[in-house]
């Protein structure tokens, strides 16, 4: 989220609606409330205990160029989860 614009919230809350709209429950690290630290790291521990909590992981088109969603997807891989490449 980093870097784009709007921290490229749209896509995620887009992607977030249309999983839901499928039943779904989603963790969206888009409407995660500002850390008190206000920093990356602050946002990233919210983020990895979201990881942590899911049966399933969805990444956004470009995650790769994300050094969070890496993380986050090195998390998931390591534990377990079924991946999806992208979600729109």
């Amino acid at each position: 989220m980093s870097g784009l614009p709007e921290l490229n919230y749209p896509a995620f809350h887009r992607a977030a609606e249309g999983l839901r709209a499928l039943g779904y429950e989603v963790e969206n690290p888009a409407e995660n409330p500002e850390p008190p630290c206000k920093s990356w790291a602050g946002y990233m521990r919210m983020s990895v205990a979201q990881v942590a909590r899911c049966d399933e992981v969805h990444f956004l088109r470009g995650w790769s160029q994300s050094r969070g969603a890496r993380l986050e997807r090195q998390i998931a891989e390591s534990l377990g989860l079924l991946l999806s490449g992208a979600a729109s």
